[in-house]
């Protein structure tokens, strides 16, 4: 008698999980249930529609710096289904990777639609039913089902999970960017600044890369690094609170030496026409006159050394206060979920109830961004599919 199989959540890891279960186990009754009405619709966006679908992990010494939960069960998982297995994995089935300067992988397509298309095309060729429209609300409903896995992704409330009956770390947003109350600021919606550095002051969080001014705050890489780093901090401080932004991304000695420099090579120019340490000229303008007041535009030569201090000061730890999260509805990764007591390490089988499995995001895994959540599902569903298959395999 053939084995039932339920993958509930027509995403990345359930695709990923039904494909791998199905050649290992093609005797395996596989079906994907999806509560939309389409598939693979996240995959599709991620990556500014592109799909950055893993890392290369070079720079990463210790998995913390990039999984804020998760990382130690994803250690261990990883040396059995790890980036370099992704690469192979998806070239194998003819999706080219490429790897960007910033270690980030990416279909060479540059498009995610090879990506979401590789998955339809081979569940289909393998038989995986897919089911649109199918929303899983007890698991009672799924008692036909010789095996369950969950892959629903993360759930903004708590009560989406209930259904699972299992032990959850309560759900908060992750990766998001940040509302700053700073009309002065916000009116250089656009800038971007390749270097900046950001720290929450009460829990000395800190986060470097790109930054990205908009018309609500900031966004960009360092601020959504910022943001998983600090995303159950920050719900517990209703998303308010003090932050300082270096924007040259040097230190304040560095940047007062630079000045000083500048107050003899360019001592006649007026001090908004020189824009230093690589801070662009408009929020150049907008500093110097945080700081400085009227003298913002007085000439360069004419600065004494406590404006010159004040000035490195602000551009190496701008004062700022977060007065909330971005106005999105949906953010696309969340913090929280299943609690990983609850599932066995080397399976991801529930404790509490044989046959019930969890991947990808519906787990307490996330990651910052740069292809590392993508990762942890790969990994994941993987895991799962590995443990199905063994079962099936002693049956």
């Amino acid at each position: 008698m053939h084995k039932k199989v339920a993958v509930i959540g027509g995403g990345a890891a359930g695709f990923f999980l039904a494909i791998n279960l199905k050649e290992c186990c093609p005797q395996a009754e596989v079906t994907i249930m999806e509560r939309a009405g389409r598939v693979l619709r996240k995959v599709e966006l991620s990556g500014g529609g592109r799909c950055n679908l893993t890392n290369t992990f070079q720079d990463i010494s210790d998995l913390r710096q990039v999984y804020p939960r998760g990382h130690r069960l994803l250690g261990r998982l990883f040396r059995v289904f790890g980036h370099r297995h992704t690469w192979q994995w998806f070239e194998q089935r003819g999706v080219r990777l490429v790897a960007q300067p910033d270690h980030c992988v990416f279909p060479q397509s540059q498009d995610a639609r090879t990506v979401s298309g590789l998955f339809i095309a081979e569940a289909h060729r393998l038989g995986v039913e897919v089911k649109t429209g199918c929303w899983v609300q007890s698991l009672d409903e799924l008692s036909g089902y010789d095996y369950i896995c969950v892959t629903t992704g993360g759930q903004p409330r708590p009560d989406g999970l209930l259904w699972l009956q299992q032990p959850v770390v309560e759900p908060v947003p992750s990766l998001f960017s940040l509302s700053i109350a700073d009309e002065q600021l916000t009116a250089l919606t656009g800038t971007v600044v390749p270097a900046a550095s950001l720290m929450i002051p009460a829990k000395k969080l800190r986060a470097s890369g790109p930054l990205l001014i908009t018309h609500w705050g900031v966004s960009g890489p360092a601020v959504l690094r910022l943001s998983s780093y600090a995303a159950r901090w920050l719900h517990e401080a209703r998303y308010q609170s003090p932050l300082l932004v270096n924007w040259a991304g040097c230190t304040e000695a560095e940047a007062l030496t630079m000045l000083t420099t500048l107050t003899q090579t360019c001592a006649k120019k007026l001090i908004p026409s020189v824009s230093p340490l690589g801070v662009p000229q408009r929020l150049w303008a907008y500093l110097a006159e945080k700081s400085l007041g009227q003298r913002a535009h007085a000439p360069w030569g004419s600065l004494n050394a406590k404006e010159l201090r004040r000035l490195a000061g602000v551009v190496t730890a701008d004062a700022c206060t977060i007065s909330g999260r971005a106005p999105h509805r949906d953010e696309f990764v969340t913090c929280g979920g299943i609690d990983l007591s609850a599932v066995n390490p080397h399976t991801l089988e529930s404790r509490t109830r044989p046959g019930l499995f969890f991947a990808g995001e519906v787990l307490d895994i996330d990651g910052v961004t740069g292809g590392f959540n993508f990762q942890a599902a790969w990994t994941t569903a993987y895991t799962v599919a590995s443990a199905i298959q063994n079962y099936l395999t002693l049956t």
